[in-house]
C-alpha cells in the first residue's frame, strides 16, 4: 500500500504522525510511504533523515493525498490554510485514514468521510485491551501530558518544590495534590516526587491506591458508592450527587495545597467539574493549578483553554496539547502506535480488513459510505439537526 504522511497544520501542532526510525517497519512490510517536505521539521526531523529510511518526499500536501492509499495524521482532518480545502475532501475517495479524529466536536469531518467513501480510524477509539496496548496513543500522549503538567506548575511556582536544609533554615517541600490516577496522573505523581515534593493523589477508584502508593504518594480515600469505570477503562459520567462528594473530599486538601494537577475526564463526554471557584479560594496565595480536562470543559470552573487565568492569588492554568511540547519525543510514540495499529489492520492488504476483528472493530469510525460507530452515528447525526 501507499501511505502518506502530510504535515500538520493545526497551530501550535508540532507532532509528526510517521518518524524517520519508523519507516523501515513499514517498507519491510512492501508498503511505500510518501511524505509532505518539513512534515518533521517542527519535531527536529530533516527531509534527508526520511529519505535515508527510504520514503519519497514530495512538495505539496496535495501530491501526498493524492498518491496515498493510507494517510496518517495527528491532528483530525480539518481545513488547510494552504489549499483552501478541508483535508477530508482532499483525500482519494475511497482511500483510508488513521489519526486522533475527534468525531464529537468534528461532525462535518464524519460525514465527509462517509460521503466520500474514506475508511477511518481513530486513536483515541482503540480498544483498551491487553493486545492493543502497543497501539494506545491515548496512554502515550498522556504520559508526556502528565510530565509536563508538573514541569508548567513548578515554573510558575514561587517557591521550590523539594524539601531544603540550609544556614539559613529548613524549607519545606511543596505539596502537590494530583486529581485521576490514570495514565497522565501517575506520571504527574512520579514527576512531583523526583522534583521532591511532598504528594497526594485523589481517585473514586480504591483499586488504584496500590499503584498511587508505590510511587511514594499519599493516596486521598473516599467512600466510592458508584462503579465509576466502564468495562473498556473509560472513566463512567458521574451523578451530581457523587461529583458533590468528591468536591467535598477534595476541598478538605486544598489550604495545603501549593498544586493541583487535574486529569480527570470521560470519554466523549464533558470533564466532571471538581473544582469550584469558591474552592479556589481555599488554596494558597500563590498556588497553581494545571488543569488537563481542559479541553473537555475543564475539572476546574475557572479554567480557561489555552489561557492562563489568575484568581485570588491562585493561576490556573488550561493547556490542551501540552504532547507537542514535547515534539520529538511525543512523535516518537506516537508513530509507534501508529505503525503498530496500521500492520495489525492490514496484515494482509489483499484480503482487506477483518472486521471480526475486536480492535478493527473498534477503532473503525467510517467506511464504505457508512459511519461505523453507533454512538458518533447519533452524535454526528444531532450536530447535522
Amino acid at each position: 500500500m501507499k501511505i502518506g504522511i502530510v504535515k500538520e497544520v493545526l497551530a501550535g501542532e508540532t507532532r509528526v504522525a510517521a518518524t524517520p526510525t519508523s519507516i523501515p517497519a513499514l517498507i519491510k512490510n512492501k508498503h511505500e510511504v510518501y511524505i509532505e517536505s518539513l512534515a518533521g521539521a517542527a519535531a527536529f526531523m530533516s527531509d534527508e533523515e526520511y529519505r535515508k529510511e527510504g520514503a519519497t518526499v514530495l512538495r505539496t500536501p496535495d501530491e501526498v493525498y493524492s498518491a496515498a492509499d493510507v494517510v496518517f495524521k495527528v491532528q483530525p482532518p480539518g481545513h488547510h490554510p494552504a489549499t483552501g480545502k478541508h483535508e477530508a475532501e482532499m483525500l482519494r475517495e475511497g482511500s483510508a485514514i488513521i489519526g486522533f479524529l475527534a468525531p464529537f466536536s468534528n461532525a462535518e469531518a464524519m460525514r465527509i468521510l462517509a460521503r466520500r467513501k474514506i475508511t477511518s480510524f481513530a486513536m483515541e477509539f482503540v480498544p483498551r485491551i491487553s493486545r492493543a496496548q502497543s497501539m494506545d496513543a491515548l496512554s502515550s500522549m498522556a504520559t508526556l501530558a502528565g510530565y509536563k503538567a508538573v514541569l508548567m506548575a513548578a515554573e510558575r511556582l514561587p517557591r521550590m518544590f523539594p524539601l531544603l536544609t540550609t544556614a539559613a533554615g529548613t524549607v519545606p517541600p511543596a505539596t502537590v495534590l494530583v486529581l485521576g490516577a490514570g495514565v497522565a496522573g501517575l506520571q504527574a505523581i512520579a514527576t512531583a516526587k523526583r522534583l521532591g515534593a511532598r504528594v497526594e493523589a485523589f481517585d473514586p477508584r480504591p483499586a488504584v491506591k496500590e499503584q498511587v502508593e508505590s510511587l511514594g504518594a499519599v493516596f486521598v480515600p473516599m467512600e466510592t458508592l458508584e462503579d465509576v469505570q466502564t468495562a473498556g477503562g473509560y472513566a463512567k459520567e458521574q451523578s451530581e450527587d457523587f461529583l458533590r462528594r468528591e468536591r467535598e473530599t477534595i476541598a478538605a486538601r486544598l489550604p495545603r495545597c501549593d498544586v493541583v494537577i487535574t486529569t480527570a475526564q470521560v470519554f466523549g463526554k464533558k470533564a466532571p467539574l471538581l473544582i469550584i471557584e469558591d474552592m479556589v479560594k481555599l488554596m494558597p496565595r500563590g498556588a497553581a493549578i494545571v488543569d488537563l480536562a481542559a479541553e473537555q470543559g475543564g475539572n476546574c470552573e475557572l479554567t480557561k483553554a489555552n489561557e492562563v487565568v489568575d484568581r485570588d492569588g491562585v493561576t490556573i492554568f488550561g493547556p490542551t496539547n501540552l504532547p507537542a511540547t514535547l515534539p520529538i519525543n511525543a512523535s516518537q510514540m506516537y508513530s509507534k502506535n501508529v505503525v503498530t495499529l496500521f500492520l495489525h489492520l492490514y496484515k494482509d492488504p489483499a484480503k482487506g480488513l477483518d472486521f471480526n476483528d475486536e480492535i478493527t472493530r473498534g477503532a473503525c469510525l467510517t467506511h464504505d459510505g457508512q459511519i461505523m460507530n453507533e454512538i458518533v452515528k447519533q452524535a454526528v447525526g444531532q450536530a447535522q439537526a
